[in-house]
């Protein structure tokens, strides 16, 4: 079905990113890419799906791909989107229209469906993802899990017979991932074949065929669905990849409002109309030397919360407090800083360095190295952050949170692209965090991180 042969490819002269990689995926399989971040797993699937190298300026690669005999590098694209249907790690880069109903029929409008063929199709994809709560909607107001969805669903139209999902889950509520994979087995079972780089790893221990391990832009090994799954603890921690089972537990609940020290968020409501408020009457405490997770479905709100809370918007109604004190939006800007979902929108400078810099402009240069090494950066302290995979990015946006000195931090996502010695790294430092004094927000999904990270939990 599709043949990796012998692929080697680097950009710009730089060192090669993959470096004679061979792969064969037969038909009908479900296939993990999996390794540490950068390890060149989102490269493999730009391979499948023809961005490299036909959207790939000043590179170099060896070697041949093929999808059912066709060779990628001599196919115009068009063809290749017939038969491969991909959802990137940044669902907003793949958007082209601005409401929701035209998304899902773009890629059936651009192969030519009629218009009763892209409606029957169109009730079918919404009946079958469960769309109905997405329709008519702006792509704008969608929450980052919602875009997920949405991505997935505009390539679902199409019924490819390859599906190329790179971090599917990243976004995703609880609820949301057990649907996406109920379905990948559906589509599994109908004979689809399913490439997934992936770092939470727990939905697809019942659906993978095969593991292929990869290092440093090499594959390392190949692993049966057997062997991956029943891999010791401590070698999976080494190969820095996360747990295969689900954890579960339960966290307390997150301190009630009115508390002197630390944050206190009184009865508030938000939303972006008058009569269409996201949520009402709002109540918890976030205290120092505590971290609190804020959980809850994909759109009930949980961004818009914390957006709030740093400033960015006006609550409805009642108010936050700092230490006792009502604080006003502006007032909380000065006090905040949150590391947002998708992290694009805050990366702004022409190196890491720079970055740093911006962020903490009254460090020392050695405090700097010293958060960048912790985070596995300093190497990159002269690349571009846009050069950076989307697990540095993330860690670089953590780095620049640390060095802001504000009291209150609020992170969004924060492990989306990380694997296992990322998130510990990145779980570590946060704990210091509110050991320091600082009072610590997380928005999440990853239960692995929640556990093993966070003090107390709001739902919403």
């Amino acid at each position: 079905m599709i043949s990796i042969q012998g692929v080697s490819f680097g950009c710009g002269g730089q060192d090669k990113i993959l470096k004679n990689i061979n792969m064969e995926i037969r038909q009908g399989e479900c296939i993990l890419l999996c390794g540490e971040s950068g390890c060149g797993k989102t490269t493999v699937t730009k391979l499948v799906n023809g961005l490299i190298p036909h959207f790939c300026e000043e590179c170099q690669l060896e070697g041949t791909v093929l999808i059912q005999d066709i060779e990628v590098a001599r196919t115009r694209l068009y063809k290749i989107a017939e038969s491969v249907g991909s959802v990137f790690q940044n669902p907003k880069s793949q958007f082209f229209q601005l409401d929701t109903d035209s998304e899902i029929a773009f890629g059936m409008e651009n192969q030519g469906k009629s218009q009763e063929d892209m409606k029957a199709r169109l009730k079918e994809t919404v009946h079958n993802l469960h769309l109905e709560k997405l329709l008519g909607r702006s792509i704008f107001e969608l929450s980052g899990g919602e875009k997920q969805i949405l991505a997935f669903a505009s390539v679902y139209a199409v019924n490819p017979s390859v599906y190329v999902l790179d971090e599917p889950t990243a976004n995703l509520d609880f609820s949301a991932i057990n649907s996406l994979k109920k379905l990948l087995r559906i589509l599994k079972q109908n004979g689809h074949t399913i490439i997934i780089a992936e770092h939470r790893l727990s939905f697809l221990y019942d659906l993978l065929d095969r593991a292929f391990y990869l290092k440093n832009g090499e594959l390392i090994q190949v692993y049966s669905r057997e062997e991956f799954l029943t891999l010791p603890e401590q070698a999976r921690k080494r190969m820095g990849l996360r747990c295969l089972k689900d954890e579960e537990g339960e966290l307390p609940e997150a301190h009630s409002a009115g508390k002197v020290i630390g944050l206190s968020v009184e009865a508030i409501s938000v939303g972006y109309k008058k009569k269409s408020a996201l949520f009402r009457n709002i109540s918890f405490s976030a205290l120092p030397g505590e971290i609190l997770a804020i959980t809850g479905y994909n759109g009930i709100g949980k961004t818009t919360l914390i957006r709030c809370i740093c400033g960015l918007m006006k609550q409805m109604s009642g108010n936050i407090l700092l230490d006792g004190k009502a604080m006003s939006e502006k007032m909380r800007r000065k006090q905040c800083f949150i590391v947002m979902q998708d992290v694009n929108h805050q990366l702004f400078a022409e190196s890491v360095w720079e970055e740093c810099k911006m962020s903490g402009d009254s460090q020392e240069d050695s405090v700097i190295r010293s958060e960048l090494k912790q985070m596995g950066l300093l190497s990159y302290a002269d690349s571009h952050p846009m050069a950076l995979s989307g697990g540095q990015k993330q860690r670089l946006a953590i780095v620049t949170a640390i060095l802001s000195d504000k009291k209150v931090l609020v992170f969004d996502e924060p492990t989306s692209g990380l694997d296992y010695a990322n998130m510990k790294i990145v779980s570590t430092r946060l704990k210091k965090l509110a050991d320091s004094g600082r009072i610590v927000i997380v928005v999440t999904h990853d239960k692995e991180f929640m556990f093993s990270t966070c003090d107390r939990m709001l739902k919403i």
